[in-house]
């Protein structure tokens, strides 16, 4: 007995030395977070509202992420990630089980490659700067919500839209400057370039100061950009209007979408300055030909330019307060004047821990104008139900926890 048992154990020590080395080299980590809180709406369509909201600093979510090390400086990577509703448990992103990211790819000394449904230029080099965006690096927290995003989030800033079938590459850190670029195939057979988009970005980071600037264009973006979530239709020969706020779904005819953006922030002690700057341009209207997407017969291009100032301060290393105030003015098109939206957003976050943490956020937001349909413009802040006149408030308070 005690012959067998010996080489048994030696085995098993030795197996299990084995399993200590594969899982030094490789791993699998599962993480998430939950938001929920308590929402008033001014004016949803006409009336106040009252709700329990989910996913308001930044939207809910379980993901895993792995990587494995091949040698040579070369690393397996990939990961899945999936929004839900922690207040029903539906999932998020119009029912894709891994809606928000599901990439696999190869990173190495000359920087990463991965294949999949990913985020794009916009967010990942100026939409830190943006008060309301979901993965901010550049305050201590995120604080704006994802109400706090600029009108119909129409630069991407808050990373509403992701980008299906898309190729992408990041480069390494050099000294604080890094840079990328994606590209989307179409996938529709015998055409090229339908449905493509393509975009590249770059930022620099050094110690106070951040910069970020991206471009990006997409045809076809009533299916290649807002319509990517499993319940949009993405056949370019129907109708279906994916395109919903009513400052921008006007424009759903868009032949083309062209994004150029830029972002910087400075950090002055406790405080911290930033800014953006956008020009998000619906070109070729009357392009597209399903019945309903050109009510007013336009054509040519529509434009706008959007600025945002924002201002947070750490008043202690547990409370940190924000304020931001963006204008966003339309261009005139055809019979359509252009609309002008002000939007003032404020924010508190007080940290319980480092994995959970209180807010409070409101948001006001003033239309005037003509806006995309050629009616009156309304208010309309991102992510909620449109007001029924010029204006509109929301206020939401509630609990983060990360894990």
């Amino acid at each position: 007995m005690m012959k067998k048992t010996i080489p048994t154990l030696t085995a098993f020590a030795a197996l299990s030395t084995l399993s200590g080395i594969a899982h030094a080299q490789s791993s699998v980590t599962l993480y998430g977070l939950i938001d929920t809180g308590l929402e008033y709406n001014s004016n949803s369509k006409g009336a106040r509202q009252y709700s329990a909201a989910s996913g308001n600093l930044q939207g809910d979510r379980w993901g895993m992420r792995g990587s494995e090390d091949l040698g040579g400086g070369l690393t397996a990577i990939f990961r899945l990630e999936g929004g839900f509703n922690v207040d029903n448990g539906t999932l998020g992103q119009g029912g894709a089980l891994f809606g928000r990211k599901a990439y696999v790819g190869l990173a190495g000394p000359y920087g990463t490659v991965t294949l999949g449904r990913q985020y794009d230029p916009l967010g990942d080099y100026v939409g830190g700067f943006e008060s309301a965006n979901d993965e901010t690096l550049v305050t201590a927290t995120e604080w704006g919500s994802i109400y706090g995003a600029h009108p119909g989030d129409m630069d991407n800033l808050d990373n509403s839209y992701r980008i299906n079938n898309a190729v992408k590459y990041a480069s390494q850190n050099y000294g604080g400057f890094t840079f990328g670029g994606l590209y989307s195939f179409g996938g529709k057979a015998g055409e090229v370039t339908q449905n493509q988009l393509y975009g590249f970005g770059a930022g620099y980071r050094n110690g106070p100061l951040a910069l970020g600037v991206a471009y990006e264009k997409a045809k076809d973006p009533n299916y290649s950009v807002f319509g990517t979530n499993p319940n949009a239709n993405t056949s370019a020969s129907t109708s279906a209007l994916n395109m919903s706020s009513p400052v921008y779904s006007g424009f759903a005819s868009a032949g083309a979408w062209q994004v150029i953006s830029a972002g910087a922030a400075y950090k002055i002690g406790n405080a911290t300055i930033g800014g953006v700057y956008s020009n998000v341009a619906f070109q070729n209207l009357g392009s597209e030909a399903g019945a309903g997407l050109n009510p007013s017969h336009l054509h040519g291009t529509a434009s706008f330019n959007l600025g945002e100032l924002n201002f947070t301060y750490l008043v202690t290393p547990a409370l940190q307060l924000g304020a931001a105030y963006t204008y966003t003015r339309g261009s005139s098109v055809g019979s359509i004047s252009g609309a002008t939206y002000n939007q003032i957003n404020l924010g508190a976050n007080y940290l319980l821990s480092t994995r959970t943490d209180l807010y409070l956020v409101g948001i006001y937001e003033h239309a005037s104008g003509e806006d995309s349909t050629g009616k009156k413009a309304v208010a309309a802040i991102a992510n909620l139900s449109s007001s029924s006149s010029n204006s509109q408030t929301a206020v939401v308070v509630g609990i983060r926890h990360k894990f």
